[in-house]
């Protein structure tokens, strides 16, 4: 009999033969029967690709895209059976992609909807009170640590990576100004949301999310951090969740 991995780099190979084993019931190999069970398999991750990659698959167009997720799917199988998690090497992937190089931004946006689709399913959390950090002295308040809900992610790009998922997505959108941009990945309620927010609020959550002080994390952003600004977003989108 064929052990498990041989089976499932033939079944993603359509130029390998039949597994030992496979049979049709006159003892001959069941050739036709695995194609099809092959190509179900391949529609099967190409469809869970699509629904993971909205925004890049509307950057490069279906053919394009499906072509691409056909070569994705043969290199990275997927590492569990849950669908929803299928993907996370889409970025890495595209960076090293020849036909996508034309479009430079798109490892960063795949990386975005990945984010996105982590902060899907992250972990509930419960919200702090915005009073408990107004009740600090401003010294108290540069030694504390914040937590941060699961579902919080902060990324930078030399791309305008809101811009672009925003002229995508929304109807009413603006067209991308080429430029670096970061976000703040939340979720407040139910469904992620995208903030835009500079570099140096980037920097400070980012600081933050590695359990840094409130003062070392402004330290790190260095002198264009508006500090109030950043906490009110946090807030804002309730992805502060404890203070130490």
């Amino acid at each position: 009999m064929t052990d498990a991995g041989t089976f499932i780099a033939r079944v993603l190979d359509p130029q390998s033969d039949v597994p030992q084993g496979v049979q049709n019931p006159d003892g001959t190999p069941a050739t036709k029967r695995f194609d099809v069970y092959r190509n179900n398999v391949a529609v099967g991750l190409s469809d869970a690709l699509e629904t993971a990659f909205p925004v890049v698959r509307k950057l490069v167009g279906d053919a394009f895209f499906r072509a691409m997720a056909g070569v994705y799917l043969r290199k990275h199988p997927p590492k569990s059976p849950l669908m929803m998690f299928y993907g996370d090497a889409m970025p890495d992937f595209l960076r090293r992609f020849a036909p996508a190089k034309t479009l430079p931004y798109l490892p960063d946006i795949a990386a975005l909807e990945l984010a996105m689709r982590h902060a899907y399913h992250a972990a509930d959390a419960t919200p702090i009170d915005a009073q408990a950090l107004a009740a600090l002295t401003p010294d108290a308040l540069m030694d504390v640590r914040l937590a941060l809900a699961p579902a919080t992610h902060v990324m930078t790009s030399d791309y305008p990576i809101h811009a672009i998922y925003r002229a995508n997505t929304a109807a009413d959108a603006p067209k991308p100004a080429m430029r670096p941009e970061a976000v703040l990945i939340t979720r407040p309620g139910f469904d992620p949301a995208l903030n835009l927010i500079n570099a140096a609020t980037a920097a400070c959550i980012a600081a933050l999310a590695q359990g840094q002080t409130l003062g070392r994390a402004m330290t790190t952003a260095g002198d264009d951090l508006d500090l109030g600004a950043a906490l009110g977003i946090l807030l804002a989108q309730e992805a502060i969740t404890d203070i130490t």
